[in-house]
């Protein structure tokens, strides 16, 4: 909470808003400026409010436009976060025409307007405003799917994009708790139709529940099966962390250097998705085999070789034929679903954002780095014609300073644990 403030809003329930409902899930800096993804929805504006009570939001209003009141909605919305002291950011999708796989679109395009306009707005931290009903949702969503232990532990209170920390502080909170908050506070909210489309998997599921307050017995079990599995997925987080500590060396050139020993297979299965930036992991059989028996070798998209004059052991380098062609590059651009160029880069007109490949072969000089992962090192051309090469310092320092590219995958080979 802030200096100077009140105490909490009064609880309303053993699991409603308390004082401690952020702390827990920090560090956090002083100054405690986080991005808040705001709907205008009762559960979104729950969590602005709370978030006003304890840091410094900032509100981020993604207007999908899909609807011809949402323009409107976005505003009103605006003008209430206002009232309560929370400053706000309105962005409107563009292009996002009806048709296949709307929901899926729709949620891609919101993330990525929400990653943006929080960077923008200097915020590592994202807070979405998931509840235990969502939780609950998600669980029988996922056990219909046939998803694996990791799978059925729901969704983390900590995650990592490639650019964000994302928050999810209200996971054991029922929804009717944010709902009875918020009119404690005198605040309103915006009913969005489309979360009744019965067409949407998630509508269904949640007609099924019959239980919109989030405070039946089966939404408890359900997130208490959820917290089971949460835990046993951070125990095997901590496990990983622990080996691949122990094991490895992970480089911002986007390879890493193992020792003789290869980490445990779990582990080294981790690894290689962090290094690829894929959504999933290797195949199981496969990684566990060559952990057993280390050997040269390529495995979803990444090649393990001997380390040579790095010393001894082995290097998990990304396989060339497996990387992104160039694509054109702008600030905050993700290349190879590992690379981010810096969203305060200088980009000059017409940038590409590719590997350095075959011009890896004039840059030995400048670097001492293996040819293999040399070649792996994103550059930036235009018009064919090599501009800069950050991660060895090319052209020069100057040139690279207002080029900055991160090695910054979707996904930490070993981040946080999931948290229950």
């Amino acid at each position: 909470m802030k200096e100077g403030q009140g105490s909490a809003l009064d609880p309303l329930g053993p699991e409603a808003p308390d004082p401690h409902l952020f702390e827990r899930l920090g560090p956090w800096p002083a100054s405690r400026k986080v991005a808040v993804a705001v709907s205008g929805g009762a559960d979104s504006m729950c969590l602005a409010l709370l978030t006003s009570r304890w840091g410094y939001p900032i509100a981020i209003i993604v207007d999908h436009g899909l609807r011809p009141e949402s323009a409107d909605e976005a505003a009103l919305t605006a003008a209430r976060l206002a009232r309560i002291g929370v400053p706000s950011h309105t962005t409107r999708l563009q292009n996002l025409a009806a048709g296949t796989a709307l929901a899926a679109r729709a949620r891609t395009a919101r993330y990525a307007a929400l990653t943006t306009a929080a960077l923008q707005a200097g915020c590592l931290d994202l807070l979405l405003a998931h509840h235990r009903a969502d939780q609950a949702e998600t669980l029988l969503i996922r056990r219909a799917a046939h998803s694996g232990p990791a799978g059925l532990a729901g969704m983390a209170p900590i995650t990592h994009s490639n650019a964000l920390r994302i928050i999810r502080p209200l996971l054991h909170i029922p929804p009717a708790y944010l709902r009875a908050t918020l009119r404690a506070a005198g605040v309103d909210w915006v009913e969005d139709p489309g979360n009744r489309n019965p067409d949407a998997h998630r509508t269904r599921v949640r007609t099924a529940l019959a239980d919109p307050d989030g405070t039946g017995p089966e939404i408890a079990a359900l997130a208490a099966e959820a917290r089971q599995f949460a835990a046993a997925r951070a125990r095997q987080d901590t496990s990983v962390a622990a080996d691949l500590a122990a094991t490895a060396a992970i480089y911002p050139e986007g390879f890493a250097h193992l020792r003789p020993n290869l980490p445990s297979a779990e582990a080294l299965a981790a690894l290689i998705q962090g290094l690829t930036g894929r959504d999933y992991k290797p195949d199981r059989i496969a990684v566990a085999r060559l952990a057993a028996n280390p050997a040269p070798a390529v495995l979803a998209g990444m090649r393990l070789m001997r380390a040579g004059r790095l010393g001894p052991g082995w290097l998990l380098v990304r396989e060339s034929a497996a990387m992104q062609a160039s694509i054109p590059a702008a600030p905050g651009t993700l290349w190879d679903h590992r690379f981010c160029i810096s969203h305060q880069a200088e980009l000059p007109l017409g940038t590409m954002i590719g590997a350095l490949g075959a011009d890896s072969a004039k840059m030995r000089r400048l670097s001492h780095l293996p040819s293999a992962v040399l070649a792996t090192l994103p550059a930036l051309r235009v018009n064919a014609t090599l501009v800069a090469v950050p991660h060895i310092g090319y052209p020069d320092a100057g040139t690279c300073a207002r080029l900055p590219i991160m090695f910054a995958p979707a996904l930490p080979a070993a981040g946080a644990p999931f948290g229950a």
